[in-house]
């Protein structure tokens, strides 16, 4: 899902759009702050901002996790039904708002992980188009083979090293800012893609040399 196209979630009842234009970091911010200020006091419509401007990320964020566009309009809608139950408790100055969300959306997605034991993850960038059956179906046959491989040591990484890798993945977060979606230390993310990605490289060189 890219920051352009719109997801339809469905709060108390109200249809609320997402898809709004991203705009820059800091001034976002600030203007998060106020919105959950007045989400605290129970403005829809500033809730219906903070869905449009950050619900397309959490969805793509979602997706990657769960390789389904339902699973992940599930994770997002509750996401978003655990940020308007505490805005309440939200403390402007401190973490951006879309670090918090994108914090409760990979607890969301791992817990389902470990209690649904989900096979059909898929955990590449969006804009990652699986092999058509167009002509050249041994080399489809292939490189679909190839993907459902990567899908299932994907699958055995633990929960941890999984959050990390897919977080930076689509190359738009620094290790300092997943360690924080993670609340954990910047170099324990290092570590853990470290330790994801070395596993990895060891599969495939085993693979290629049976």
């Amino acid at each position: 899902m890219t920051a352009s196209s719109a997801t339809v979630l469905v709060f108390d009842g109200r249809r609320v759009a997402s898809g709004e234009a991203a705009r820059p970091e800091r001034a976002e911010a600030s203007e998060d702050d106020e919105l959950m200020a007045r989400v605290a006091a129970g403005d829809q419509r500033a809730f219906s901002r903070l869905v449009a401007r950050h619900a397309p990320r959490a969805q793509a964020l979602a997706h990657r996790f769960t390789g389904s566009s339902a699973e992940a309009e599930d994770v997002v809608q509750e996401a978003f039904w655990r940020v308007w139950r505490s805005a309440a408790r939200w403390q402007p100055g401190g973490a951006l708002f879309s670090t918090w969300l994108h914090r409760i959306v990979v607890n969301l997605c791992v817990d389902r992980a470990r209690r649904q034991r989900i096979r059909n993850w898929l955990p590449f960038a969006d804009a990652f188009d699986p092999p058509s059956d167009e002509p050249g179906p041994e080399r489809s046959l292939a490189d679909r083979d190839a993907v459902e491989k990567v899908r299932a040591d994907i699958l055995t990484l633990p929960e941890r090293q999984r959050a990390a890798l897919l977080l930076s993945a689509d190359g738009e977060r620094s290790n300092a800012e997943i360690a924080t979606v993670l609340e954990t230390s910047e170099k324990a993310v290092e570590s853990m893609l470290v330790r994801a990605r070395r596993t990895l490289r060891a599969r495939l060189a085993t693979r290629e040399e049976m």
